[in-house]
């Protein structure tokens, strides 16, 4: 990706800056270029505007330690009949957070000061263990570079951001550098009856090449029960989703990655999503395979788990599966979606086990699109017919009925 220069010019002349001297302007410059320049060599993705975005938004991340407000009440600043100056939370929409009800709590975090907290992390940690209330953070546009965790001790939280193209959680941990590729989350949900909408996940370690030892990153691990991700973007490379276990939602959202970059032994229904392959492109007339979209992790067929893709699109780069067996009895199924030309024809792999073989469940139905021609697929891909599909086609796949809340 490469840098809008006009971003500089909004810096340059930003009313902040008028007190600044030249040094400290260069400083602040100097910071917010070595920023973008590292972020912009760690993600790519295609013809899509709304990282840019947050990317510009990365200019203002140093500003907070860069830059002092001036003191509107000191006697130096009062001129009469002059204008007050401008504060950077004077813009900040009124009555937020709301009032806390009988039944929800709203919390506010705005990385610049202009509400309760600052980060995303230390909402968490100020709400009680076990509140039976719906705790409601509300994150104001920008980017967090931080780790976040939300406890198993702390259910019913709510990330609400302002659009996936303007609030971000970013870190940039790998499987090396936290010593496990489920403990590089950037995100990490451990608690049930989790929401989360209008906002990004975001893991931005270097994207790594097939096979790289050590190079897996995610965005969010999902390891509680009764989750639900409306209007979310989630960007990485390799594992980019751990959805880890327990049952899950998501609707509407920007899935980004490279290989198996939906992964885990989750029981989860993804609705309407777009998912954007930055797999490797592979050389016209090449058979090779540079990524895969799934690896699921069902062990047993006693588990009831399983990854639905409804209603979505499958598009981006590269030559890829639409899954592949990361363990014996693993379960993926695509209805009603649009696979683009970066499927490859055999569509499945058994992760070089010829045992699975007998035990996956890889079914499709009523998908289109140059990538949903079945005639070369492998042997054990099922084409569902109605009957078998309708397991898979709403919400009760995961109890939906009985959990899952509508969009609010």
């Amino acid at each position: 990706m490469s840098c809008d220069p006009s971003v500089f010019s909004r810096i340059m002349y930003h009313p902040l800056l008028s007190n600044m001297n030249c040094k400290g302007l260069v400083s602040l410059t100097l910071l917010s270029a070595i920023f973008v320049a590292f972020i912009s060599t760690q993600i790519h993705i295609l013809n899509q505007p709304s990282l840019k975005y947050l990317l510009d938004l990365g200019f203002a991340i140093f500003t907070p330690l860069a830059i002092t407000t001036p003191n509107i009440y000191s006697h130096h600043n009062i001129h009469r009949g002059k204008k007050r100056p401008t504060s950077i939370c004077d813009k900040f929409p009124p009555n937020l957070p709301p009032a806390d009800t009988n039944t929800t709590a709203f919390l506010c975090v705005d990385r610049r000061g202009c509400c309760n907290f600052t980060t995303v992390q230390s909402a968490i940690d100020a709400i009680g263990i076990a509140s039976v209330k719906q705790t409601v953070i509300w994150i104001n546009s920008g980017i967090y570079y931080e780790k976040v965790t939300v406890p198993r001790t702390k259910p019913n939280i709510s990330f609400q951001g302002q659009g996936y193209d303007s609030t971000a959680i970013m870190w940039n941990d790998t499987a090396n550098s936290s010593r496990g590729t489920a403990l590089s989350a950037s995100v990490s949900v451990f608690s049930d009856n989790f929401i989360a909408k209008n906002i990004s996940f975001m893991n931005v370690a270097p994207i790594p090449s097939p096979g790289l030892v050590g190079a897996q990153a995610v965005a969010i691990r999902v390891g509680g029960d009764q989750a639900a991700f409306w209007g979310c973007g989630f960007f990485g490379a390799q594992d980019t989703i751990y959805d880890e276990r327990g049952r899950h939602y998501f609707k509407e959202c920007f899935i980004q990655g490279s290989i198996d970059f939906i992964y885990g032994n989750g029981r989860s229904i993804y609705e309407n999503c777009q998912l954007s392959s930055i797999a490797n492109p592979v050389p016209p007339g090449s058979k090779g395979i540079s990524g895969s979209i799934t690896a699921h992790g069902r062990a047993s067929s006693d588990e009831n788990t399983g990854f639905v893709f409804l209603n979505c699109t499958v598009g981006g780069m590269g030559r890829v599966w639409l899954g592949r067996a990361w363990r014996p009895f693993s379960r993926v199924v695509f209805a009603y979606t649009f696979l683009s030309d970066i499927i490859s024809p055999d569509g499945w792999n058994d992760f070089s086990d010829p045992t699975r073989d007998q035990t996956v469940f890889y079914g499709e139905y009523k998908c289109i699109g140059e990538g949903a021609n079945m005639t070369m697929r492998v042997p054990y891909t099922q084409g569902l017919n109605e009957t078998q599909a309708s397991p898979f086609l709403d919400i009760s796949f995961i109890d939906g009925q009985q959990w899952l809340q509508p969009y609010q």
